[in-house]
């Protein structure tokens, strides 16, 4: 999708903890969205975008807590993204779709129309099955660069029971819903070698980063400030290459930016990944909206309420296809 006529612009909302009364306005702002220091929050407020418990501000002041704040961010040009994508699966309820690397799922930063969310909203508007079966919407998220199978659904309690089982169900084995990945990663050191699998429980939490305001990143259970989340993946080496590993990755957890955080924090971040440092943390240079590396959603296995097993696959990118062997 190019970038074409303006969006409706978008409302974010915020409130004011008791940690942050006394703080002014553009203050507040510079700290919580770091993408714009405080001279452009000022110049924001001067024109009429930022509004306190309902009143549009034109000036500075100082907060209190429980202030209810607004910033009506008005309509912009939203980067390109690609739109097209492979039906997977569709049973008139669960949709399943092969989402592109660099389509967002939901909006959020810089994107609000360029989402799956809006563009789904869109195609299926004027169907007539929509009346009667509503428009598919997304049970879980896949990062913008990562793709590969992404499941979407109907009718609200599709959705619900899908969420929860993508969510957290998958950290009981028993529950038969199996997540698979590809990647490739750094070829750094591993403890294991190939055909072997090597299972990660390193904890994710979020930290303080000088660009991106907090970032997902590894986190130990005695990190309290980090209020780390336990995670679980399992990395199964494939294939071994001059400059790189390719891995397939099963995960029982949801968090964020977990297999790019399980992979790092074991010492192979994904190859070309712009924000992951060996051992999980964030590099502090790291923009927003970078990508670069190579991750697909590439197989899945889902348990139906009826008995029966949903199983899907999508097809891998060239480079995560297992290469030929040498000489072979």
């Amino acid at each position: 999708m190019p970038a074409g006529s303006l969006n409706q612009g978008w409302i974010y909302t915020d409130r004011v903890a008791s940690g942050e009364a006394g703080l002014c306005i553009s203050a507040f702002y510079a700290a919580r969205y770091r993408h714009s220091d405080q001279q452009v929050w000022q110049a924001r407020l001067e024109a009429g975008e930022i509004h306190r418990n309902g009143q549009q501000l034109r000036a500075d002041g100082s907060l209190a807590p429980g202030d209810r704040l607004a910033w009506h961010r008005p309509p912009w040009h939203e980067p390109p993204v690609p739109d097209q994508w492979q039906v997977v699966h569709d049973d008139g309820d669960i949709l399943v779709i092969d989402k592109p690397s660099g389509l967002p799922v939901l909006p959020a930063g810089g994107f609000l129309e360029h989402t799956v969310l809006r563009l789904i909203e869109r195609r299926h508007r004027d169907a007539a099955a929509t009346a009667t079966t509503g428009v598919p919407r997304p049970v879980h998220r896949l990062g913008r660069f990562t793709s590969g199978l992404l499941v979407l659904a109907r009718q609200p309690a599709s959705r619900a029971w899908l969420s929860a089982l993508l969510r957290e169900s998958t950290a009981a084995p028993e529950s038969g819903c199996r997540k698979l990945y590809r990647a490739l990663t750094q070829a750094g050191p591993l403890p294991i070698a190939v055909g072997e699998r090597l299972e990660i429980h390193t904890p994710i939490g979020r930290w303080p980063h000088p660009l991106l305001g907090q970032v997902w990143a590894a986190a130990s259970a005695a990190d309290s400030a980090a209020a780390p989340l336990p995670a679980w993946s399992e990395l199964h080496l494939l294939q071994v290459r001059p400059q790189a590993h390719l891995v397939e990755v099963a995960i029982r957890s949801g968090r964020p930016h977990q297999i790019r955080i399980h992979a790092a924090s074991v010492g192979t971040p994904l190859l070309g990944d712009p924000l992951y440092l060996p051992g999980g943390q964030a590099r502090p240079q790291a923009l927003p909206g970078l990508g670069g590396y190579q991750l697909h959603a590439h197989r899945l296995v889902l348990p139906r309420p009826e008995g029966t097993w949903l199983e899907l696959e999508a097809p891998l990118p060239p480079a995560l296809e297992l290469a030929p062997a040498a000489g072979g």
